[in-house]
């Protein structure tokens, strides 16, 4: 038992709780282990894009890049939140025994608003905001996103009749509320109150290790609800429920529902049989509800959850959509277009001492002047990774970057060889580099590399959020469309623009394309 077994967690209190369980129990069992922090999956670089790999849930997919790249050797997670079907080389390790499985109602005063014909009740679960609108067709359902402290702290902060929490999650981490009732009548979601590990399939020491916690009752339940779910095709924009149990160690029972988004339709199926001729139960109650209307159903509510939520100004990559958490509809379009201008062979063929380049279309656009051996830069200073890797892999080393055009030029006026540097910009920008520079007697030429022109697309209303990668790609939106929606920024240069028109304007926590989308997963995080 000499191989230390690296557990990776995110840093939630229920994410912390379910590796020191797992942690405690390998421990228990001799083995070796040590918790490893995963950071967010725009600090993750990949070979290749996520979706070839087969990952797509928006709570395990950080985790599971993690264990690809050979950082952690399990994750552990809520079972309810891993996707059908594993990424590529990824397999259940072992399902720790089931706790409660069941959602329970948090409620604020007494119960009688049960029998009222009002209520408010919140939830971010579209199967919970279905199966109570189907019992209580005319009270309200409000939205309830974040964790389950700050679901609870809103729960008391606003005057909503209750909130729906699943119990497993609030007794894991010992948090109460006052009032409380089981909702024994509401289908719980498949696999919820169980959790799962996951391991790479070619490590069998892992594997082994983990299998000694594995809990065979609890692990042919899950399966069949699972593929209940599977067969349905359904994910977190259905509701769908679906619970196994197993009676005397003699039978099995698969109960499964679907419901239209709004309540009002359900459809039911429960199917028992012996245990051990229990493989195909999940497929026959599958099949129940698809010929009963289940297939149509299914179609209304994909037709009905397709809407744009975000919409980019930048286009992005396959890779880059494939990051966004699952039921996101996300649109993007160049709001910017950039054209290479001419340059002068001689300027660029002559030495330069000092080099200043603040995005990868500067790059671009001096290589579609001279080739890269033709060009003599001595010292290139630039904004951002991606530009630096860019102009290291193409034209030369690097002698300094920042994560901004101000920090660049704070940089320069304390560090810079000489008193004179060579801007390769655009003809549209906003930054405050040149006139720092100015104000501390550095001279600086500037020469138009390319040209920028606004694009703006007209962004439908539906749109609830809009990502800015520049402050002209906040001009450019606003030739368009209104300032109501959520601003996303990469910068705090992009937001100071945005402010001046958007309510709300969130920046990213570093200046790349992957942190924004980190920041609208966050504001999307339905931790049910």
């Amino acid at each position: 038992m000499s191989k230390i077994i690296r557990i990776g967690t995110r840093d939630s209190e229920l994410a912390l709780w379910q590796a020191n369980t797992v942690k405690n129990k390998l421990e228990a069992l001799g083995f070796e282990t040590t918790l490893v922090p995963v950071k967010s999956t725009g600090d993750l670089v990949l070979d290749k894009p996520l979706y070839e790999l087969g990952i797509t849930g928006i709570f395990t997919k950080t985790l599971d890049v993690a264990m690809l790249r050979g950082d952690i050797d399990i994750a552990v997670h809520s079972m309810k939140d891993v996707p059908t079907a594993l990424p590529k080389g990824i397999v259940q390790a072992a399902v720790l025994e089931r706790a409660n499985y069941l959602d329970i109602l948090a409620f604020n005063d007494n119960e009688e608003f049960l029998a009222s014909k009002d209520a408010v009740i919140a939830t971010g679960s579209l199967r919970r905001k279905a199966q109570w609108l189907n019992r209580y067709p005319t009270h309200t359902v409000v939205d309830l996103r974040g964790n389950i402290n700050s679901r609870m702290q809103k729960l008391k902060d606003n005057d909503w009749n209750g909130a729906i929490f699943a119990a497993a999650g609030l007794d894991r981490i010992g948090l109460e509320h006052e009032n409380t009732i089981g909702l024994t009548w509401m289908v719980p979601a498949p696999a919820q109150g169980a959790i799962v590990i996951a391991a790479m399939e070619n490590d069998e020491f892992v594997r082994e290790a983990c299998s000694k916690l594995n809990h065979e009752t609890t692990e042919i339940c899950t399966k069949l609800e699972r593929e209940f779910l599977r067969l349905l095709e359904g994910g977190c924009t259905a509701p769908i429920g679906a619970l196994a149990y197993i009676d005397n160690k003699e039978e099995i029972t698969l109960k499964g529902v679907l419901l239209s988004i709004d309540g009002k339709k359900k459809l039911e199926s429960e199917f028992t049989t012996a245990l051990g001729k229990h493989q195909n139960i999940a497929r026959d109650c599958a099949n129940s509800i698809l010929s009963r209307g289940g297939k149509r159903l299914m179609g209304e509510i994909l037709n009905e959850s397709i809407q744009t939520n975000i919409f980019s100004t930048k286009k992005l990559t396959s890779e880059q959509i494939h990051l966004f958490q699952d039921g996101l509809k996300v649109e993007s379009e160049d709001f910017i277009k950039t054209n290479p201008t001419r340059i002068s062979k001689s300027i660029l063929k002559s030495e330069i001492q000092n080099v200043v380049i603040t995005s990868k279309n500067a790059v671009e656009a001096l290589l579609t002047n001279v080739s890269a051996d033709e060009l003599r830069f001595k010292n290139i200073y630039c904004v951002g990774r991606r530009t630096k890797r860019l102009i290291e892999n193409r034209i030369g080393k690097v002698k300094h970057s920042e994560n901004n055009a101000k920090k660049l030029a704070d940089h320069l006026v304390e560090y810079l060889e000489g008193t004179e540097v060579t801007y390769f910009c655009s003809n549209l920008r906003m930054d405050d580099l040149p006139k720092i520079l100015e104000a501390n007697k550095i001279t600086v030429n500037e020469i138009e590399a390319y040209r920028t022109k606004h694009s703006p697309v007209k962004v439908d209303e539906s749109v609830e959020g809009v990502l800015f990668f520049s402050p002209s790609t906040v001009d450019s939106y606003l030739q368009s469309n209104r300032a109501n929606k959520i601003a996303y920024c990469i910068g705090e240069s992009t937001a100071k623009t945005a402010k001046k028109h958007f309510e709300d304007v969130r920046v990213a926590k570093m200046p790349l394309v992957e942190s924004v989308i980190d920041l609208v997963n966050l504001n999307y995080n339905k931790k049910t």
